[in-house]
């Protein structure tokens, strides 16, 4: 006699599918403020929705890293703070940062 338990075969098939995505996500990567900052991401934080338009709306030019690392940390701490529901930029970049690990992830 013999049981078939599809529950489990599921959770296994999870498992592996998680695991396996926990391993493309090893290491050192580079992601995109459109990939970090989705769109979702952005309505649901700031009036905005895309990142794209929360720096124009806080009045800052940025064709560049560069140009995104010039803006003075208190400068823009300070519009994250009046323009988001989160208190510093770091705080924003932990919750995207999370948001897109548990996406990737399938969580």
């Amino acid at each position: 006699m013999s049981t078939t338990i599809n529950g489990f075969d599921d959770l296994i098939d999870s498992l592996k599918s998680l695991e396996k995505n926990v391993h493309d996500l090893e290491g050192t990567h580079t992601i995109s403020f459109d990939k970090l900052f989705t769109k979702t991401f952005m309505e649901k934080h700031t009036a905005c929705s895309s990142f794209d338009e929360f720096l124009k709306a806080g009045n800052f030019v940025v064709d560049s890293q560069e140009d995104f690392e010039a803006i003075p940390d208190d400068v823009w701490d300070q519009f994250v703070s009046h323009a988001t529901d989160f208190d510093s930029w770091d705080d924003m970049l932990k919750q995207a940062t999370n948001d897109y690990l548990s996406s990737e992830l399938c969580l």
